[in-house]
């Protein structure tokens, strides 16, 4: 598929080694280390870059120095070709959170490998061991706000009609009606949401589906290429992956909301909605029948 943010393994396979290419591996260390990886590729994942002192684990690290370091320290300055990659099928949707946050951050030139390493082995690619450590790049930070959702800012939204604003619930149908879930306080969404499951979009072998295919489910759940969108998860991950979607699919005005249900739900003065009848029919229709 050839698209601005996508690059298929042919492509990148032939542009290994070439100067100003930076790849970023958001596998977990071990994979990455001793699994195997692609030329070159250097490891980093969205906790590198996390609030350590916040609760809510999505938020981002508010001391941009720290950022702008961990991110030079990958090879990257605002020149780079930036390409991401993952297992699709064994993450959170993680290299789509990496992608919202470098983009997020003032970097144009993104891409996430389509297939990711699930594609990449199944046709053989040159593989790697080890880690890669390269010279540090000069990374500054320019934040984008127009990529960003705050709590406080949807906490007014939803004190009134907002049609001009959709919020899109990456989570699964389960949690979005109200399943409890350990560690979060309160169950449900926020009240006008859609529920639009964040694993939903990829093709058998990784890659992602055909985008007017995409366009044309979403749209029959209520989204339009007019509307601003805001994404949501448990951590700013799943709805960072449905943000990378919507910006493949032509999508101009989307944000994401790092701090999400981890934070949302430990505010009591921010409204929550559930649906008991239709969590109940799911456990029921889960639940395993006797013989």
């Amino acid at each position: 598929m050839k698209h601005p943010f996508l690059i298929d393994a042919e492509t990148l396979e032939q542009n290994l080694g070439r100067p100003g290419l930076a790849i970023i591996d958001v596998r977990g260390k071990a994979a990455y280390a001793f699994g195997g990886h692609i030329p070159g590729a250097v490891h980093s994942t969205w906790h590198d870059y996390s609030d350590p002192s916040a609760v809510a684990k999505g938020l981002l690290n508010p001391d941009l120095s720290a950022i702008e370091k961990n991110i030079s320290a990958l090879g990257i300055s605002q020149d780079t070709d930036v390409v991401i990659y993952s297992n699709p099928f064994d993450n959170w949707g993680d290299e789509g959170r990496m992608f919202w946050m470098l983009e997020y951050l003032g970097l144009e030139k993104l891409r996430i490998l389509d297939g990711g390493w699930v594609k990449w082995v199944a046709e053989k690619r040159r593989y790697e061991h080890g880690v890669n450590n390269p010279a540090f790049g000069t990374f500054k930070a320019s934040p984008r706000p127009e990529r960003i959702a705050m709590k406080d800012e949807l906490k007014q939204l939803v004190k009134r009609p907002h049609p001009e604003t959709l919020l899109l619930d990456a989570r699964s149908l389960e949690e979005y009606v109200g399943k409890e879930i350990a560690g979060i306080p309160r169950p449900g969404h926020i009240p006008s949401a859609v529920n639009v499951p964040w694993n939903g979009f990829l093709n058998p072998d990784a890659t992602l589906k055909d985008p007017k295919a995409i366009k044309a489910s979403l749209e029959e759940r209520g989204l339009h290429e007019g509307q601003e969108v805001v994404c949501y998860c448990t951590g700013g991950v799943r709805s960072a992956w449905v943000y990378f979607v919507l910006r493949v699919i032509g999508y101009p005005r989307v944000r994401n909301y790092p701090g999400s249900w981890w934070e949302w739900s430990r505010d009591f003065a921010a409204p929550t909605e559930t649906d008991a009848k239709l969590l109940h029919k799911i456990i029921n229709q889960d639940a395993p029948r006797p013989s």
